[in-house]
């Protein structure tokens, strides 16, 4: 009668884990005594957003100044970051900046009051924040490097290291007004991408 009993326990048991769907862990080896027993074990490291970046705006505008015809304006526009979550064993990327056709428009966009591309440069300079094991580079270190975006730029790149990643740089507009350009506020738009 008690070994009928036990039985049935033993079932009912079984029946609860399998309903479960708990397994009993399995043994990894069975080796000899004052012998190495080995266990294979993984785990997963996961990939997060991917890789992103980050701009000011666009709304509200950023102003970065004002000078009369045939002056100089310099403003940053604030700060832009890449995060890399890609978990890359190679985690490189470019970043780049031009400004969108049209140049920098007021009024009703007449040559007069538009100012070109060719006329507004950029610089990156340095870092502000960088996260990694190996540094984020600038295109335009300093301002004496400053380009036009009249076509695409390197704005900042990462060239080697591994695993997840990121940069930010607060970037600086140079605007040369040209002497025939009229009163007003202008309006236009810098392009950040990340590959």
């Amino acid at each position: 009668m008690f070994i009928r009993r036990l039985g049935i326990s033993v079932a009912g048991a079984a029946g609860l884990v399998a309903a479960m769907g708990v397994t009993a862990p399995l043994q990894a080896d069975t080796c000899a005594q004052s012998t190495t027993c080995s266990t294979t074990v993984t785990f997963t490291v996961t990939a997060e957003d991917g890789l992103t970046i980050t701009v000011p705006g666009p709304t509200p505008a950023v102003n970065i100044g004002d000078a009369a015809p045939g002056g100089q304006i310099s403003g940053q526009l604030g700060s832009v970051t890449v995060t890399d979550q890609r978990a890359a064993l190679d985690a490189t990327w470019v970043a780049s900046v031009i400004a969108a056709t049209g140049g920098f428009k007021t009024g009703t966009s007449t040559a007069p009051e538009t100012i070109a591309n060719s006329d507004v440069y950029y610089w990156s300079g340095p870092f502000t924040a960088n996260t990694g094991n190996a540094p984020c580079t600038p295109g335009q270190a300093d301002a004496a490097a400053a380009q036009s975006l009249d076509t695409s730029r390197t704005a900042f790149s990462k060239t080697s290291g591994s695993g997840d990643n990121s940069c930010t740089w607060n970037p600086t507009l140079v605007v040369h007004v040209p002497a025939a350009a009229v009163a007003g506020t202008y309006t236009g738009t810098v392009n950040h991408s990340v590959v």
